[in-house]
């Protein structure tokens, strides 16, 4: 659902609000939950086993974030244990094949990635003043 407030959508420009989008969606964890979301719903525990690394706060945090945003529901069970599920939304799904290609991009480039960055190093030791 669009707002009629009349903004212009240009993420170059300093108030865009897809700005904060862009930081939510740039974010690791965020790519990472919404990754581990695509093959359908998973408890609070699964997401945590699965993004080895990210302590509980984080998540939370993330999955917060992405469900006031609309990319995640967040659906309750009344049993006991308590039971709450995540998954994606139609809008999450959107999102998730491009964030999909990113990962991809990583596992598949970090090779030349790690390759430039021990060449920059070496020419940082060897030519100690920095770029401008």
């Amino acid at each position: 659902m669009e707002t009629s407030v009349d903004v212009r959508k240009d993420v170059y420009l300093r108030n865009c609000p897809c700005r904060g989008v862009l930081d939510l969606l740039a974010n690791k964890w965020t790519a990472l939950a919404i990754g581990a979301l695509e093959d359908g719903p998973r408890r609070f525990g699964e997401l945590r086993r699965k993004l080895e690394g990210v302590s509980q706060k984080m998540l939370t945090q993330t999955l917060r974030e992405l469900e006031r945003d609309g990319l995640v529901s967040r659906t309750v069970y009344p049993v006991v244990p308590l039971r709450v599920d995540y998954a994606l939304t139609e809008l999450g799904r959107s999102v998730a094949e491009p964030l999909s290609a990113i990962r991809r991009w990583s596992e598949e480039n970090i090779g030349h990635v790690q390759r430039a960055r021990a060449e920059y190093e070496r020419r940082a030791e060897a030519d100690p003043v920095p770029a401008r």
